[in-house]
């Protein structure tokens, strides 16, 4: 069960990316062929007016094909004879403003469902967290037991910065306490209404080992504040993932730490049976599925050929140019830059079943 309910949310987080680029061409005037979710075989399909719309076997990504367009996923022999690049209808016929809004549109649609996803689950917390700090651990004997507080931490510090880094979020504060290696912080905060700066601050409760020692502040939830801690949410969710893809071209973090499809739907399913109630286990789900439909737009665009990114630059440096790029040329690098990204989906996804199996 819980892997259909994975296999469902991944493949609304692929719909919506799609449906942000099918939108987007409609509203261009470019004629959409083919509309699927998932690649590979058909599954099924139905054509409706000028678009056949359909479910493909392997839910590893989509794609919206449009007219004058040679996709990387779909070749110009399945589009079919309609598929003319001379049309005024046709992609390549855009002016390089709506073609970028096109794709551009994929990754967008994706923050975007991370936002309301967030704001679902803020609706669904207690209260509203803040980064003020509401009281320090104590141990037994009813004595603080938090390193923080020897440090200069107070209660009613509303924490702004931690090692150079804009908190948000509570969550940009725990990954600023387990990506530092010393264990000691440069931490911004405001105090009576000024900003204070605490030097070599340890995180530490004695009494439990754990390097939270400290309670936050919540607040009762109104629209106001439940709107703008899920735009923060988003935000922090969005730097966190450009953070964490830093680390790994750094090699901080090894690529058996990368997950491909078989990894996701697996973390997926796991949350989604991972609370001791329902509302645990839905907002544990809820949780990820911000993750991954934001982490789904950041990658869709970077630079890489192939992608939504790629196909943004090559706008960038046609505009430039003042002249396009030879579709030809363009669509080698396209494919090349295409079959890498699958040579590394399949690389981390047999990771994935080794970490299964194991």
């Amino acid at each position: 069960m819980k892997y259909i309910i994975a296999i469902l949310i991944f493949g609304i987080i692929i719909f919506v990316h799609e449906f942000g680029h099918f939108i987007a061409a409609k509203l261009c005037g470019i004629r959409v062929l083919k509309f699927a979710v998932g690649m590979g075989p058909k599954l099924i399909g139905k054509q409706i007016g000028e678009t056949e719309y359909s479910l493909r076997l392997l839910p590893i990504g989509g794609f919206c094909a449009m007219e004058g367009e040679e996709t990387d996923a779909v070749s110009k022999s399945e589009l079919g004879e309609d598929a003319s690049s001379n049309s005024d209808r046709s992609i390549s016929s855009k002016p390089i403003w709506q073609r970028f809004i096109v794709f551009f549109a994929g990754p967008f649609m994706n923050l975007v469902l991370g936002f309301l996803v967030a704001i679902v689950f803020t609706c669904m917390s207690m209260a509203v967290p803040t980064t003020q700090v509401k009281a320090f651990h104590m141990d037994s004997q009813n004595n603080i037991s938090a390193a923080s507080y020897d440090c200069g931490l107070r209660e009613g510090d509303i924490i702004r910065e931690v090692n150079d880094m804009w908190i948000l979020t509570p969550s940009d504060l725990s990954y600023q306490l387990s990506s530092q290696q010393n264990g000691t912080h440069t931490v911004v905060v405001e105090r009576n209404g000024e900003d204070v700066t605490l030097e070599n601050v340890t995180f530490y409760d004695a009494s439990t080992g754990s390097s939270a020692d400290f309670y936050v502040n919540g607040l009762s939830k109104n629209p106001i504040n439940v709107i703008g801690y899920s735009f923060k949410n988003t935000v922090s969710t969005t730097r966190l993932i450009w953070a964490s893809m830093v680390d790994l071209v750094t090699g901080k973090y090894g690529f058996e730490e990368m997950s491909g499809p078989v990894g996701v739907v697996d973390a997926i399913g796991d949350a989604a049976v991972s609370g001791e109630t329902a509302k645990d286990s839905a907002m544990s789900l809820m949780n990820l599925t911000i993750i991954i439909s934001v982490n789904l737009g950041i990658m869709n665009l970077l630079p890489i050929p192939g992608l939504d990114g790629g196909r943004i630059l090559f706008l960038i440096i046609e505009a430039i140019r003042r002249k396009p790029i030879k579709p030809e040329h363009e669509g080698i690098v396209n494919l090349i830059g295409l079959a890498l990204v699958m040579l590394l989906i399949i690389a981390v996804t047999f990771n994935d079943i080794l970490r299964l199996i194991g």
